[in-house]
């Protein structure tokens, strides 16, 4: 075992090195034990609030109260292109280009839109295949858009797991199940990173195997959105969907987010579900008068109805912040903090404590996915009791994630105690 500096002194000098410690401020940070800041990490759940978050809720709930339904056009930011303030920041967000990405609805919701436009079975290529154990309402989305195509999910839905005594899928596994079955799929959809291990999929081979197979890649980009830097333009992802309430910082049940390539953004002959905002903003307000769906270029193409301000409003306010740290600084930072977890808990005795996520760093974001053989559930209370907000899954997995907006190496530091007086 290597020894390492496992001092307060040493995290507080880490701290006062952070160049990105200052965004700490940018967050409200709840109450922990004997009245100091919790040691918050479960950002992989619901971020933390903005500051200004209550501000940019409280100017929009001003224009209402003062201009009623000419806050559309005379607000501040106008209600009626609100969705585009987002046009410039949610691209850089997963590396698109402004027009690939459109603020909307809920993660499931806007997954359902994209596999109503990117799974079309034809032929002997009806197959979709997932990696095992994902997020349960990708599971059911997958399963209910089959069986609405009258389609058997057990027969046309294939699961990869892990190989026996493993806990993450190899990318070479995923990429044999891609090749073998390459002439049955139409769509092959991951997670960007696996909610429960933490494990960040290999995306950009993904998608060339999906490609080179004749296959749509798709995804649920909601543990790595805002957690990883993403190229999904230049990789030529087909579609991907996310929420905001998790890294994003937006707040319970958040508007979703949206990525479809502008190769299809720029076909209007995809089929889709429609409704009146995705259609030709030049002749939105035509009404009925609009006898045919006419959709507007991009990712707002697939827009349904117009955007709930009061919702969007903390995400801009989050996504200001992003722009301000930047994403490659972040991702540097979010290594540090999660080598620097790893380093401390690996001094813990041998077989009390193992990582369900990757030990390679290129293959994991925040999140550290922390197996305890005995007193899991124990343990959480504890670590909730001292002030460490995190989360605890069956059996005995406790879900860590030092975000690097706001958490601190001292709050590493603190966690790590915690878990030695009780390990």
């Amino acid at each position: 075992m290597v020894q390492t500096d496992t001092s307060e002194t040493r995290a507080l000098r880490l701290d006062a090195d952070d160049p990105l410690a200052r965004f700490r401020r940018e967050f409200l940070i709840p109450e922990g034990a004997g009245g100091q800041p919790a040691v918050y990490f479960c950002g992989n759940s619901l971020g933390l609030q903005p500051r200004n978050a209550r501000r940019l809720i409280e100017e929009e709930l001003d224009a209402w109260a003062r201009l009623a339904v000419e806050g559309h056009f005379h607000a501040v930011r106008p209600w009626y292109s609100y969705h585009e303030l987002f046009t410039e920041s949610g691209a850089r967000l997963v590396g698109a280009r402004p027009g690939e990405v459109v603020m909307m609805n809920g993660l499931t919701a806007n997954l359902h839109l994209m596999l109503a436009s990117f799974y079309r079975p034809a032929g002997g290529r009806t197959k979709i295949l997932m990696e095992g154990s994902a997020f349960p309402s990708d599971t059911y989305a997958l399963q209910s858009r089959l069986k609405l195509l009258n389609l058997d999910p057990a027969q046309h839905l294939i699961v990869l797991h892990p190989r026996g005594g493993e806990e993450n899928l190899r990318t070479d596994d995923i990429l044999a199940a891609i090749e073998q079955h390459g002439r049955e799929l139409a769509l092959v959809m991951f997670s960007g990173v696996h909610y429960y291990t933490g494990e960040y999929f290999d995306l950009p081979r993904i998608i060339e195997a999906a490609h080179r197979a004749g296959a749509f890649a798709g995804f649920d980009l909601a543990h790595a959105a805002g957690n990883l830097p993403l190229e999904l333009h230049g990789w030529n992802a087909d579609f991907a969907v996310w929420c905001s309430y998790k890294y994003l910082n937006a707040g319970p049940g958040a508007v979703a987010g949206c990525f479809v390539h502008e190769r299809h953004g720029k076909d209007p002959s995809i089929p889709r579900m429609a409704g009146w905002w995705g259609n030709d903003p030049s002749t939105r307000f035509r009404m009925h008068l609009n006898a045919e769906f006419v959709p507007q270029p991009g990712a707002a193409g697939w827009q349904l109805s117009n955007p709930p301000i009061l919702a969007l409003a903390p995400l801009l306010a989050s996504l200001e912040i992003f722009d301000q740290a930047g994403m490659a600084a972040l991702r540097a930072k979010s290594l540090q903090l999660t080598g620097y977890l790893e380093s401390l808990l690996d001094q813990s005795p041998p077989g009390r404590v193992r990582s369900l996520t990757p030990r390679d760093p290129e293959r994991r974001g925040c999140q550290l996915s922390l197996c305890f053989e005995r007193g899991g559930r124990e343990l959480h209370q504890a670590l909730t009791q001292a002030g460490c907000i995190c989360d605890y899954r069956e059996p005995g997995v406790i879900r860590v994630a030092p975000v690097p907006l706001y958490n601190s190496f001292h709050d590493v530091w603190r966690f790590h105690r915690v878990i030695e007086q009780h390990v």
